[in-house]
């Protein structure tokens, strides 16, 4: 039997984010994890894991490009400059949930099968579902492996407040995706 600590947050707001990355920082130095994977908007919580986990490799994961307005990335060329001169990576790419899914929604108003896992997963918490799919994504991307775990970092709103270790997979292998622990989240 393995017992473990999962943290609650009352609200997601700054001070969960840091201590969400510096929960993410401990559990994977406990077990030896070597990359983390942190959902970021604009950048900002991207910077705070490379200063926050600075022995991880960190892998930020962006919204689409024309996520909130047409022809607009919100993650800032700054905020890439300096994930990347701290050694992290960052990845724009398809929400793996939403993709065409979205695009169901919007012109037919019919809900399809990405629409329907991702409300499943955010039974949990949306954070779940972010920590979730970004891993999806940055497995697609080639960027983490399959076999190895990894440390996956998401948030509700601005920020981040969920964080989970992940086993990963392809999204065309979703099913053997596995969630290990969830190390916090918010009280919901």
């Amino acid at each position: 039997m393995i017992e473990l600590k999962t943290v609650y947050f009352s609200r997601s707001n700054e001070e969960a984010t840091e201590m969400t990355l510096k929960l993410a920082h401990q559990r994977a130095e406990e077990l030896g994890i070597k990359t983390i994977v942190v959902a970021s908007t604009t950048g900002k919580t991207a910077v705070q894991a490379t200063e926050v986990c600075r022995a991880s490799k960190i892998i930020a994961v962006s919204h689409v490009m024309g996520m909130r307005e047409p022809n607009i990335l919100d993650f800032t060329d700054k905020n890439r400059e300096l994930v990347e001169a701290a050694g992290g990576r960052v990845l724009t790419a398809a929400h793996a949930f939403s993709g065409l899914s979205a695009a169901m929604r919007l012109k037919y108003h019919t809900y399809s099968l990405g629409d329907v896992v991702a409300n499943s997963l955010r039974v949990l918490g949306q954070g779940v579902k972010v920590c979730c799919e970004i891993t999806l994504m940055a497995a697609d991307a080639g960027l983490i492996r399959t076999d190895e775990d990894i440390i996956s970092v998401g948030g509700s709103a601005s920020g981040a407040d969920t964080a989970m270790v992940l086993t990963p997979a392809l999204s065309r292998h979703f099913f053997d995706l596995k969630v290990k622990e969830i190390l916090c989240k918010p009280h919901m």
